[in-house]
């Protein structure tokens, strides 16, 4: 049986644990989590057992909750994603995997005989929900930067021209930051006279990057999706893991059952849901706005830039793709990786150039990968 804690050794528990928050927080250059937020003025709404259980749509019975808010987050995403607001639908979500396990699970009921293609560069999420949800799949290779080859695409669909193609469309994949062809993947549809298809759009990252861009790559409603994730924790910002995702109203019914006890429709994942983060979600999107948005992603790509600079003028390649602020270079030490939370595979690694990554953070950083990488070399030579 667990004891109730001192009140001061609980304290002092609760101060040590935010010393090491903050502590970290110094070195987070690998993950694409934006830590530059202030929800402050929020916290009151932590006094009540908030949960947005069933459609956000639909009347619930269960007053406490967020509908509302939640409304107007999937309005602003159906602006952001050119989506028609009278043929979309949407919630929020917990995050990247939830809504791509919804987009799938959608696509599976559309086509249960389908075939789902995604690229070797796909997030491990997608293999999981796969196996979830019991659907037959296949690989693509993807090219050298991250893109799914097209080529091989074709030759996969042509061997399967006699069943549902459910493709996901990457943007921005997890390590190279690449985007898929989505024009080129709808071509490869119709050249192989695949009549029934759905295309998922996994945007945790980039779907609150390109929005914001002069000349973004295809990847929205109106370039042919019919569904879409988008994280909310990551380019946004949030204290807890969420994101939101749209999809084809036409399509809901094919999941939508009414609840009684609840007073609405099932028509999410889950049954409870966070009421939490909708409003965090609103707020920041109503503080910074469409143009605060804008000139936060443009810092990001002028931090990315100097990066790149940064690790050239130490003789150590470093690139980027267009409209990404991930940033990949060749793994470092296990040291290195391990103190500055770097996400590697492989050979390969990245680092993000978040909103609170800094160009001091950048200097330091680099300058300790070149130290890493003399010290190797000096070991080599040794031998």
């Amino acid at each position: 049986m667990f004891k109730s804690y001192n009140p001061y050794k609980l304290e002092d528990k609760m101060k040590s644990l935010h010393h090491f928050f903050s502590e970290n927080m110094e070195s987070f250059l690998g993950y694409p989590c934006n830590g530059k937020f202030d929800y402050r003025s929020l916290y009151p709404f932590l006094d009540y057992p908030l949960n947005n259980v069933g459609d956000p749509f639909v009347s619930s019975n269960f007053a406490l909750n967020t509908h509302n808010i939640e409304r107007e987050v999937i309005e602003i995403f159906q602006d952001l994603t050119k989506a028609d607001k009278s043929e979309t639908w949407g919630y929020c979500t917990n995050g990247g995997t939830e809504g791509n396990m919804y987009g799938l699970f959608l696509a599976r009921e559309i086509h249960p005989n389908a075939i789902v293609y995604y690229s070797d560069e796909t997030h491990y999420s997608v293999n999981k929900i796969i196996k979830c949800l019991n659907i037959k799949s296949t690989r693509v290779k993807a090219l050298p930067k991250g893109e799914m080859d097209l080529n091989h695409l074709n030759q996969l669909l042509y061997d399967n021209q006699n069943k549902p193609a459910i493709i996901v469309c990457n943007v921005g994949t997890t390590m190279k930051g690449a985007i898929d062809d989505l024009k080129g993947i709808r071509n490869a549809l119709k050249k192989n006279n695949i009549k029934r298809s759905y295309i998922h759009a996994d945007a945790a990252l980039s779907g609150m990057i390109l929005p914001f861009v002069k000349d973004p790559q295809s990847w929205s409603f109106a370039d042919g999706i019919d569904s879409i994730s988008i994280s909310g924790h990551k380019m946004i910002g949030s204290p807890i893991p969420c994101g939101i995702v749209l999809a084809k109203s036409e399509n809901i019914d094919h999941i939508s059952q009414e609840v009684e006890y609840v007073g609405s429709k099932d028509t999410t994942i889950p049954g409870s849901r966070n009421a939490i983060s909708p409003v965090f979600l609103w707020y920041q999107l109503k503080k910074l706005g469409f143009i605060g948005f804008q000139r936060m992603i443009k810092k990001c790509f002028d931090v990315a830039d100097f990066s790149i600079k940064m690790f050239k003028a130490y003789g150590i390649e470093a690139w980027r793709h267009n409209n990404s602020v991930t940033v990949v270079f060749k793994r470092p030490s296990d040291y290195l990786i391990k103190k500055w939370q770097l996400a590697v595979n492989g050979e390969t690694a990245h680092i993000i150039t978040m909103p609170h990554v800094t160009k001091r953070k950048i200097v330091s950083f680099v300058k300790e990968i070149a130290e890493d990488k003399k010290r190797a070399l000096k070991q080599v030579s040794s031998l």
